[in-house]
């Protein structure tokens, strides 16, 4: 493994076990640091450079020998040439510099959505985190031009909102209040780059969420499908410590374990042996038998769709076989999709069963190593590919490049789910600390800097390295209205962003579009044979050995 507890190079530290990711195994919203990403929310691109320069020199403890994942590929770096420069640019050295490298970038089929950068965020849905730090999330994500997703029950599991209709028909949703508000305020801070996802289950569609957002948004928001995820292979959970609030959900439809109908399990929850109840999504394709009849059954939904007004539709699938794999890249190409997110084992969750997420599934390296075979297959038919986005278990720069060149050319962003959400956190945490009267408002967890904080700063313009980048963004006058949880976003982002140029800049790609899958090496013969990558001393040999025998 690449990650250890403690980096002393960086001066950060996992506060549990430490995952692929290099993110803890268990991210807490309260906690007080410092792992990398979360101490890049503060500090930004400063934590891209070994800590007290001048008294230390640094060494790499990388083994990329051992194990098949994403941190034993190796990012290929060139002495000589520079592509993928702007039309304004030449090749000279005042002109190849990694902070002239463009990682704006798009996707889609027939309508083009812009974005500054390689990066969207995860299904955000109904899991209390995500509505509690929504705002971090959402303008976050605008200011920098992302796209940020809406998963799934968002309207189901709020209690505010009116759908009538059932099982049977199409429900006709008259109120949504936190959809809406989830929506309104990525839009608020929209200006053309990035997009706004709305994700759709099998709950959303009984319920018509589809068509709730049709009517009142339009083509301002992009639709998806979900077929899975990468860290589960049944429907999405909450968790609900209410049995009022467990017999609302029960009552609209949702499998509620355990039953909060049952007397036995009333009277448990009367007398504390049962404090808590998992609400549960269906299964979908449960009528659906052999592959004819799931493509079949897929078009007409993508038909419906294109039918209510929109231009954008996507699909989110998890780590499944080679066969659902194929089926999500055909099938997806064949409905000309504008995005196919593919998401690996090694996924994060916002509730899952651990053991369910420890064991079941593809893991990322393999199956995103299928999805470019299986899309190539399509490619020298002649077909035009989906674009496609991977996600399972990133965090850093490096995994954005190495990503994007496994998958190039299908590959155009790369998705994170649990790492982008950590500068929520802590922004949140700062400000409710600051300033104690916004404490509740904000969701913060502490009620004063930690030292972790202190020895950074005491105010937001001391402590966030991109504060008044954000100021310029919005102006003065704005900044009251942005969360510090949106300010730690666009730090983090600020030091993805930079540290993606730096490595685009080496492999002579002055565009991140550039990119192939010539730019990264296999660091072992077995993640080799896995992936297709060729091995480190394998590449470029033989024009090696032409150099030695001229």
């Amino acid at each position: 493994m690449r990650f250890s507890k403690n980096n002393d190079v960086l001066g950060t530290t996992n506060r549990g076990n430490v995952a692929e990711s290099g993110l803890c195994t268990l991210c807490r919203a309260d906690c007080e640091g410092k792992c990398e990403t979360w101490l890049s929310s503060l500090v930004g691109r400063k934590l891209l450079y070994p800590r007290s320069f001048g008294l230390v020199t640094a060494g790499s403890n990388n083994t990329t020998h051992v194990g098949v994942s994403y941190n034993s590929l190796r990012i290929q770096g060139y002495a000589y040439g520079a592509h993928g420069l702007h039309s304004k640019m030449s090749n000279d050295a005042d002109d190849c510099i990694f902070p002239n490298v463009n990682l704006n970038t798009e996707f889609g089929r027939n309508v083009k959505t812009k974005i500054r950068l390689p990066l969207m965020t995860g299904a955000l849905g109904s899991t209390f985190i995500a509505q509690k730090y929504w705002d971090s999330f959402a303008i976050g994500g605008a200011l920098c031009g992302i796209p940020v997703v809406i998963g799934e029950n968002v309207v189901g599991v709020d209690r505010e909102s009116e759908i009538a209709g059932g099982k049977e028909r199409k429900g006709k949703i008259k109120r949504a209040p936190e959809l809406e508000r989830r929506i309104n305020q990525y839009l608020r801070y929209y200006e053309g780059y990035g997009a706004i996802i709305v994700q759709l289950n099998v709950e959303d569609t009984r319920n018509g969420v589809a068509e709730f957002v049709a009517e009142k948004y339009g083509d301002k928001v992009i639709i998806e499908l979900k077929w899975g995820q990468g860290a589960k292979d049944i429907g999405g959970e909450i968790q609900v410590t209410s049995l009022d609030y467990a017999l609302f959900l029960k009552d609209r439809g949702y499998v509620v374990d355990p039953d909060p109908r049952s007397p036995e399990v009333k009277a448990a929850f009367e007398n504390g042996s049962i404090k808590s109840f998992a609400r549960h999504s269906r299964l979908g394709g449960t009528n659906l038998d052999t592959v004819a009849q799931v493509r079949e059954d897929f078009m007409s939904g993508v038909e419906y769709l294109r039918g209510l007004g929109f231009s954008r539709i996507t699909l989110k699938t998890g780590s499944y076989g080679m066969e659902e794999l194929a089926m999500a890249i055909k099938f997806a190409t064949d409905a000309k999709l504008d995005l196919l997110t593919i998401d690996g084992s090694g996924g994060g969750t916002g509730m899952s069963p651990w053991n369910m997420m420890q064991s079941w599934g593809v893991p990322s390296i393999n199956l995103h190593s299928k999805a470019y075979e299986y899309a190539s297959i399509l490619s020298a038919k002649g077909q035009s590919v989906v674009d496609m986005s991977f996600a399972g278990g990133f965090a850093l720069e490096d995994h954005i490049f190495k990503a994007l060149a496994l998958g190039a050319p299908f590959a155009k962003l790369i998705c994170m789910g649990r790492a982008i959400m950590i500068p929520g956190f802590v922004g949140s945490n700062i400000e409710g600390a600051i300033h104690p009267e916004k404490k509740a408002d904000v969701n913060g967890n502490w009620n004063e800097l930690p030292r972790s904080v202190q020895s950074i700063g005491n105010t937001a313009k001391e402590i966030f390295a991109s504060y008044f980048d954000v100021e310029k963004k919005v102006g003065k006058d704005e900044m009251k209205n942005i969360p510090y949880g949106a300010i730690a976003f666009w730090t983090l982002v600020d030091k993805l962003s930079c540290g993606l140029q730096q490595l685009l800049a080496g492999a002579r790609k002055f565009s991140v579009n550039q990119i192939t899958r010539q730019d990264i090496f296999a660091g072992n013969r077995e993640t080799s044979k896995e992936t297709g990558i060729p091995h480190v001393t394998d590449v470029n040999d033989e024009s090696a050995r032409k150099i030695l025998n001229s």
